[in-house]
C-alpha cells in the first residue's frame, strides 16, 4: 500500500489503492477529515466577544455583516437598533407613554390611593394633553382614581377626598 502526506497534518499514512482512485485518501484519521471539511471560520459574537464557528453559507447570510453566539445577543442587538422611530412598525409615537411609564424607576402604585395592582393601574397626564409624553408629565393611578380626576367636579376645585 502507497504511504501519502495526510492533507492537514502532513502525517504519513497508508492508503487503500481502491481508496486513492476514489478519492478518500486524503486524511489520516476521522479527526483531519472533519478538520479538513471544516469551510468555516470561528467569529466573535457582536454582543458578548464570545468565539462562535460559522460555515461559509452562514457568514454570507448575515443581512447586518454581525455575528452572534445565539438568540439572546440577537435580540439584545436588535432591541437597541431597532427601537422607537426605528421600528418598522413606528407610527408618531403618542401611544408609548405607558413603556415611557414602566421603563422608567418611578414605583408602580396609583399616586392618590397608593394601590399596588398593576391589573388596574393606568397613565395619567398631568396636564391632560396625550401629546405630550414627557416623563414628568405622566403618572400612575388606578382606574377609579383616573376617573374621579377627569370627571369628578369635586376634584376640579380641588378638594379631594379623604380615602378611608
Amino acid at each position: 500500500m502507497p504511504r501519502l502526506p495526510c492533507t492537514v497534518c502532513k502525517n504519513e499514512f497508508y492508503a487503500k489503492p481502491a481508496h486513492i482512485r476514489s478519492g478518500w485518501g486524503k486524511y489520516c484519521s476521522k479527526e483531519c477529515q472533519y478538520k479538513g471539511q471544516r469551510t468555516g471560520m470561528v467569529v466573535l459574537c457582536t454582543v458578548c466577544g464570545k468565539g462562535t464557528y460559522r460555515n461559509r453559507t452562514e457568514q454570507t447570510r448575515t443581512k447586518s455583516g454581525k455575528f452572534f453566539c445565539g438568540k439572546s445577543c440577537q435580540t439584545t442587538w436588535r432591541n437597541t437598533q431597532y427601537s422607537g422611530e426605528r421600528h418598522r412598525n413606528w407610527v408618531t409615537g403618542k401611544a408609548s407613554y405607558r413603556a415611557t411609564l414602566l421603563r422608567s424607576e418611578q414605583a408602580q402604585l396609583c399616586s392618590r390611593c397608593k394601590i399596588t395592582d398593576s391589573r388596574v393601574l393606568a397613565v395619567h397626564h398631568r396636564d391632560k394633553n396625550r401629546d405630550n409624553n414627557a416623563l414628568s408629565n405622566l403618572m400612575w393611578l388606578c382606574h377609579n382614581c383616573h376617573y374621579l380626576v377627569h370627571h369628578d367636579k369635586t376634584e376640579a376645585v380641588g378638594y379631594v377626598v379623604p380615602v378611608a
